[in-house]
């Protein structure tokens, strides 16, 4: 690890950390409270995908359903409107809306193939917009002048590493740049993050072998086809057998840095507070 202890860290002019975990459990908020306090370069890998990798996947998608429309496909076609994504920070919405859902398509489904290779996009995305952090570190400091670095990233980050490979080429160079920090949830977040999702349920990103094993699994469960499935019935079912596939993930990734509790996280109120709790946690090894 780059800091050695936690007096190395507070001690440190550059801090940079990489936090990580099950959405939810305050990555953003810590990312938005450090960002604001001024000094903090807030790189949101979520962000760096939705602008940089997708970006036209998405206009592209919301231009075929404006080409639907005749009214709209005139001014298209004339280039009198435009048609873009407006992602921010706060705002990941059009990554959402265009992984879509799988399944009937009079519910808003997609095809299972398109489905796939919607994931496929999004998870090369990701890995691309991980690689970039060292660039960023660069970029913040030598051209905004940030000395401290906070990398934002993903819930599904667990799903396309091997941390039980010390030469995971992603986790290697993660770690080489920034302290990895695990933002860990217990049973009763675990429970919250699941009502919430079953609540308003959203799009998702997971690890190919791991997402036909669940279709399957469905399909045959529910005695149904593909074109029959309801589709927010199959991504909250499928969110749940995530949260147990993703756990022991992200806790072999924590042996690549540190863990801190979502329940400390939440009690984190000022950069100082963040700083005391780092150092706590490298201290505890």
């Amino acid at each position: 690890m780059i800091y050695t202890n936690g007096q190395a860290w507070l001690e440190a002019p550059r801090k940079r950390v990489l936090l990580f975990g099950m959405s939810g459990l305050g990555k953003t908020h810590l990312s938005n409270l450090l960002r604001a306090s001024g000094g903090w370069f807030h790189y949101s890998i979520d962000y760096r995908i939705g602008t940089r990798y997708m970006d036209e996947y998405i206009a592209d998608n919301a231009k075929a359903h404006a080409m639907k429309v005749p009214f709209l496909r005139d001014l298209l076609m004339s280039d009198s409107i435009y048609i873009g994504s407006n992602i921010t920070f706060d705002n990941l919405a059009p990554v959402s809306t265009y992984l879509g859902k799988p399944g009937n398509p009079a519910r808003g489904g997609l095809s299972h193939d398109e489905y796939t290779r919607r994931q496929d996009q999004f998870r090369r995305g990701e890995i691309a917009a991980l690689n970039d952090t060292p660039y960023f570190i660069d970029r913040a400091e030598a051209l905004y002048g940030y000395p401290h670095f906070v990398c934002d990233t993903g819930g599904s980050i667990c799903e396309w590493v091997d941390p039980g490979d010390p030469n995971d080429p992603i986790l290697s160079m993660l770690s080489h740049h920034m302290l990895m920090i695990w933002i860990k949830g217990d049973d009763a977040h675990t429970d919250e993050l699941i009502r919430r999702f079953d609540k308003a349920p959203k799009p998702m990103s997971y690890q190919p072998r791991f997402l036909t094993r669940m279709w399957r699994k469905y399909l045959i469960e529910n005695n149904c086809q593909e074109d029959e499935v309801d589709p927010d019935s199959f991504i909250r079912w499928t969110y749940g057998q995530a949260l147990a596939h993703r756990q022991p993930l992200y806790a072999a990734m924590a042996k690549w840095g540190v863990t801190v509790t979502a329940d400390e996280v939440a009690a984190v109120a000022t950069p100082a507070d963040f700083d005391r709790l780092v150092a706590r946690a490298l201290d505890r090894g």
